[in-house]
């Protein structure tokens, strides 16, 4: 099946056969040198492909993040980030809180030793930057150092890649009280003392790096319709806010979450690039567009969509300056970058771009004569792997061919969640697929990484939302952890393929 209008105004992409085929192997162990071994074990599995079809230096992960896994909110020296001054109100539709999660501050050697046993090859979690520096900014907590030391410890004692976010949306509620957060250029220096001393002390054994997760999603949800905190927005366009303005406030935080990001892409480039030899990068929230019609306007209307949305973020950082159409369209409400900060992101090699965030590929169909609504909330997204596919490799068309990992891609169930999920090992086999026929296509990509790997405290639905390959009985006192089908389908083809990558 051909891929379904991959192009857009800024050039054709390539045409490509898009592979569905069923890819039980999800996360898998690495190579083996028996290669005849691996692929019977594969066939008599019933499997299309195996490990063997990727390149060996791709990888296969899952992650997590630290409010929504760590819990342990009020100990050892944890001051409050805003999503639990936004919990704590009762603003969740269970009114649950991340107190607890999945107590992955207490659990993680468990936790580590599962990943192992899955066959994990890498691990993607974040740091909580109010548990290292309480307060966000001044002494580092020693307990907050002592906790993520030791869960890199045994990540490195497990073979397991690591990969670190710095800001998975958990902003220090002390910064947001004394300066609005990320409405502030303050926000720029602090995010970078924050994140040398994560360098300094865990660069020796981590060498990739995110700078922030999502930041074209938290300028829209934290401060156009105030769904995210601290919850700003204007009407309109959000409800329920107490202060803000949804037409100026997100540019400008967008604005700073590009200037942090470059700031600590410098500071890593000039003091620890040369000894670390890691890469630093960003990740953005994509969902691929699909014109309505083949006219001209629908066309350009994808487009549009396209730079408002992925190219708001890695325009900048790549070009050096925003899409031309945000620009018209926006005018003086969004600002405008110095000479020397334009020419400093349109240099690719210093942006240390590498990450991109594929975390939903779905399909919304809209039209000029459907009835307006005051916000579009879905309530069930469609599978579109395709479009995954297609967003791979507008990509490397567009932005210069960068390497491009898919950092959170996975599928949620509501309340029935068990240990039987076929649904989700369906859906993750498709997008695992695309992702293959992205990269046999040109598309440069160089991992794949499962949302989530246990069940966690999800920020929009709480406990009632599940995306882990590990079940999390959230009503048992221990939080025992079981694997579902999902985690275990890959165990027959495990053994087969394990060895060392070359």
């Amino acid at each position: 099946m051909a891929c379904r209008t991959c192009s857009t105004s800024t050039g054709n992409l390539r045409d490509a056969s898009l592979l569905i085929l069923l890819l039980l192997l999800l996360l898998v162990a690495p190579w083996r040198s028996e290669a005849a071994e691996a692929a019977a074990a594969a066939r008599a599995a019933g499997l299309s492909f195996t490990r063997q079809d990727f390149p060996r230096d791709f990888v296969f992960g899952a992650g997590t993040s630290a409010y929504q896994y760590e819990g342990a909110a009020d100990e050892d020296g944890r001051t409050p980030s805003v999503w639990d001054t936004f919990t704590h109100a009762g603003k969740m539709p269970d009114k649950s809180t991340g107190d607890r999660a999945a107590d992955g501050y207490h659990k993680y050697k468990e936790d580590v030793k599962l990943m192992s046993d899955t066959g994990l090859e890498a691990y993607r979690f974040s740091i909580s930057w109010s548990r290292l520096i309480p307060r966000g900014k001044g002494p580092v907590n020693p307990k907050g150092l002592e906790y993520y030391n030791n869960l890199i410890n045994e990540l490195v004692k497990r073979g397991i890649e690591i990969h670190v976010t710095l800001y998975h949306l958990d902003f220090p509620q002390d910064l947001e009280d004394e300066y609005h957060g990320w409405l502030s250029p303050r926000v720029v220096e602090d995010f970078t003392a924050y994140a040398d001393v994560c360098f300094r002390e865990f660069g020796d054994r981590v060498t990739h790096w995110t700078t922030m997760d999502e930041p074209n999603v938290l300028a829209m949800s934290a401060y156009d319709s105030g769904l995210f905190p601290p919850s700003r927005c204007s009407a309109p366009f959000g409800t329920n806010c107490t202060a803000g303005n949804s037409t100026v406030e997100p540019y400008v935080a967008a604005h700073n979450f590009i200037l942090a990001h470059a700031s600590v892409v410098s500071l890593y480039r000039d003091k620890y690039q040369a000894t670390q030899m890691g890469v630093v990068g960003i990740n953005v929230y994509s969902i691929w567009e699909y014109p309505f019609s083949s006219s001209s306007a629908d066309i350009a209307a994808t487009q549009r969509a396209l730079d408002f949305s992925v190219g708001w973020i890695l325009d900048p950082l790549v070009h050096g300056d925003y899409p031309e159409i945000m620009k018209k369209k926006a005018g003086s409400r969004i600002p405008s970058f110095t000479k020397e900060q334009s020419d400093d992101g349109s240099n690719g090699e210093n942006t240390g771009l590498r990450d991109y965030n594929a975390d939903v590929a779905t399909i919304f169909r809209f039209s000029r004569n459907d009835t307006p609504t005051d916000q579009f909330v879905p309530t069930k997204m469609q599978s579109d792997p395709q479009g995954l596919q297609c967003m791979l490799q507008y990509l490397t068309d567009t932005y210069q061919g960068i390497p491009v990992y898919v950092q959170e891609n996975g599928l949620g169930q509501f309340f029935n969640d068990s240990f039987n999920d076929p649904e989700r090992v369906e859906y993750l086999s498709t997008y695992i697929a695309s992702t293959l026929a992205a990269l046999r296509n040109g598309a440069n990509v160089k991992g794949y990484f499962v949302w989530a790997f246990i069940d966690v405290f999800e920020l929009l639905a709480g406990y009632n939302k599940r995306y882990g390959l590990h079940y999390v009985d959230v009503d048992d006192p221990m939080l025992p952890r079981q694997p579902k089908l999902s985690a275990q389908c890959c165990s027959p083809c495990r053994f087969s393929i394990r060895g060392e990558k070359q």
